[in-house]
């Protein structure tokens, strides 16, 4: 399976979600246009003794966004970025990431710029000293985002293939086209389409700020992005868009990185 790494921009289609370069058709445009001012005939000679030519400073432009390099709630873009692979990792939408940095085309972001990844005023947390009061004041322990999660299996059919961090970042589950296929955990759909090569109709489902879920290979997705659902309920019916058999492929992510379901689901 090819990573989702929901990067996945997410605006609200991809170009959960690979990274972003400039369209094929136009680097073969940039690379004609060089070849044919290459001839002997289209040279220019540089006449350094004249005082009327001379040479002209190189202007470097600023990548957008350099100010924030290395500011928390801020991510550098890498070769091979996209927007939709940024947003998946940090578990933001893509049109959130497409606002927040005021890009005008998700398809055009350059390695080394800086783009916002935590929503305006977020993420970003000042310690002010405080007095240490005269009497202990009890606090109840935080709630692991772990524990929070009621999960449970996204579909009926027989395990065919397990999880494996080289070869299989989730569980395939076999089925019959239009079984249905249910949200593992209550959620938010951050993700529904067929942008991600290697995971046909796929939806990722966002439950709190450690875990997505995904699920590919759908026949028929039946919720959009933005939607909330609950734990149960339909959302695809099983397929086999992009693969070589009816089949539902599951993960969960945790804090972007994918882990074995089998950890997480009840036994049946």
């Amino acid at each position: 399976m090819v990573p989702f790494v929901l990067a996945t921009g997410v605006q609200r289609r991809v170009g959960w979600v690979s990274r972003l370069m400039l369209p094929c058709a136009l680097t073969a445009a940039v690379l004609m246009t060089g070849c044919a001012h290459s001839s002997l005939t289209d040279v220019a000679v540089e006449d350094r003794n004249s005082p009327t030519s001379p040479s002209t400073p190189e202007v470097t432009r600023p990548l957008p966004g350099i100010e924030n390099a290395g500011k928390p709630g801020y991510y550098t873009i890498k070769p091979g970025d996209t927007v939709f692979r940024i947003a998946r990792e940090h578990g933001q939408n893509v049109a959130d990431i497409v606002r927040w940095n005021g890009i005008g085309n998700s398809n055009l972001i350059e390695v080394g710029q800086v783009v916002r990844v935590m929503p305006p005023g977020a993420g970003v947390v000042v310690a002010t000293p405080i007095a240490r009061p005269a009497v202990p004041i009890p606090v109840d322990p935080p709630v692991s985002s772990d524990e929070s999660v009621s999960w449970s299996w996204p579909a009926q059919g027989a395990l065919i293939a397990g999880f494996s961090e080289v070869k299989n970042k989730g569980l395939d589950i076999a089925g019959n086209a239009g079984d249905t296929v249910t949200a593992s955990a209550d959620g938010r759909v951050v993700y529904a389409g067929a942008g991600l090569r290697g995971y046909g109709n796929l939806i990722i489902l966002k439950h709190n700020d450690t875990f997505l879920t995904a699920y590919a290979h759908n026949r028929a997705l039946m919720v959009k992005e933005d939607q909330a659902v609950k734990k149960g309920q339909k959302i695809a019916e099983m397929g086999s868009s992009d693969t070589d058999r009816v089949k539902l492929h599951f993960e969960i992510r945790r804090q972007g990185k994918p882990v074995d379901p089998a950890r997480y689901l009840p036994a049946r």
